[in-house]
């Protein structure tokens, strides 16, 4: 039975060790550390089986800025479900509760750079289509958009800006 709760303090060490074994690297463990430290990760939450951290989920703050205005949005990264425990809807369930939870907290708007294969199941569309760019090089089809509250983009564009641990991220 796999349960699903925000992170804890104690969950911290192996949130690291997660997101370093899904990714093969530690730029994931650390992006999230460094996220964390500077209280940027608006919403964490882990899957737990059997007393074990076996997937990790987090979303931190974008701002979309265009010439005339910018609004605030949230991006999806990482998420990790440890290679042995893959293949088993673990995934999905982080996914479920971390939009669900973004939701009742009152964003509007989720962004990420992932699989195109994977995250249209959820919803996500390219950003492209409704005119947002990527501040990051990112192929069209991996750089993707959830609207949380339908129409939330309505009349909007502009580019995605990223918090500056992403850029040290991407620097790496």
């Amino acid at each position: 039975m796999i349960k699903i709760h925000p992170e804890t303090p104690e969950d911290i060490e192996a949130i690291g060790c997660v997101n370093e074994q899904a990714f093969g690297k530690q730029q994931e463990k650390e992006l999230v550390d460094k996220l964390r430290r500077h209280g940027k990760l608006i919403v964490s939450l882990v899957a737990v089986k059997e007393r074990e951290v076996v997937g990790h989920i987090a979303f931190s703050p974008v701002a979309v800025e265009s010439e005339k205005d910018s609004f605030p949005a949230i991006t999806l990264a990482p998420l990790a479900v440890l290679p042995d425990c893959q293949k088993q809807g673990i995934g999905t369930m982080l996914m479920d509760a971390g939009l669900d939870y973004c939701r009742k907290l009152g964003h509007e708007v989720v962004f990420l750079v992932g699989h195109p294969q994977y995250y249209p199941r959820f919803g996500f569309i390219k950003a492209g289509e409704k005119g947002i760019k990527c501040e990051f090089e990112a192929p069209p089809e991996a750089f993707m958009l959830l609207e949380l509250q339908p129409g939330a983009l309505a009349g909007r564009k502009g580019m995605v800006r990223f918090q500056p641990e992403f850029h040290e991220a991407i620097k790496r």
